[in-house]
């Protein structure tokens, strides 16, 4: 569930980015954050490994301004895409409220798509979350490479569960926004149906996120007008 601070009128929404090595996670924070606006973001920390160019996690919080009186932002991480840095890619699922899978599009890649996708699958599980009802949005990266599987092809080896799907092209910018913007909504979808009771603090992500207050009763029918009104700004 979201990290609701009903004291401060501040709600952090975490998206992870996973996916295996390679496959565009680090591009496409950094395309996004070169994109919007500077008063939308914060500075991106990025914490590299000794051994690889992978990065542990980048950290983009993306402002979205007031609705019903709360502050909102989204919190977007990535994970390392080797399995032996599992135990970091953990860590970071903790507190997840949805997911974006950036698979790698080429033919030959479909092995260790697949393992990266039940790797999240057995991650989450681990929290207590079932994947398949869960905010996960499938971005098919990697799309201008001469030799690529069809749409067809990725969808009946990586998404069983019917999750949406976006094709991208990371360092050209072409699909980062509308898979930004289509797990964006399936996330406050999915918490704004669970806002009719008073949500529980989330586990505390990596970074430091302020500390909710225990929510009072008054404040479930506050936490669903927000989502309601929070649902109606991202569909403008």
């Amino acid at each position: 569930m979201a990290n609701i601070n009903y004291a401060n009128k501040e709600i952090l929404i975490k998206i992870v980015y996973y996916g295996p090595g390679m496959s565009g996670k680090t591009t496409n924070l950094q395309v996004i954050h070169q994109t919007v606006p500077q008063n939308a973001t914060s500075k991106m920390i990025s914490l590299a490994t000794e051994q690889d160019r992978t990065l542990f996690f980048d950290l983009l919080p993306l402002s979205l301004g007031s609705v019903k009186g709360f502050n909102t932002k989204f919190q977007l991480y990535t994970v390392p895409g080797q399995v032996y840095y599992n135990t970091t890619r953990k860590l970071v699922l903790n507190g997840v409220d949805g997911v974006v899978f950036v698979a790698d599009s080429q033919q030959g890649k479909m092995a260790e798509n697949k393992e990266s996708l039940e790797n999240l699958r057995e991650n989450l599980a681990e929290y207590g979350l079932d994947m398949a009802k869960f905010a996960v949005v499938l971005q098919y990266n990697k799309r201008d490479m001469p030799n690529v599987y069809t749409v067809e092809e990725l969808n009946k080896e990586l998404n069983p569960y019917g999750f949406p799907t976006v094709e991208a092209v990371a360092p050209k910018n072409i699909g980062l926004l509308d898979t930004l913007k289509a797990i964006s909504k399936l996330t406050l979808s999915r918490i704004g149906q669970k806002s009719g009771t008073p949500p529980a603090a989330a586990p505390p992500p990596p970074v430091a996120a302020p500390t909710p207050e225990a929510a009072k009763p008054e404040d479930a029918q506050k936490s669903s007008e927000f989502f309601k009104g929070l649902m109606n700004k991202m569909n403008k």
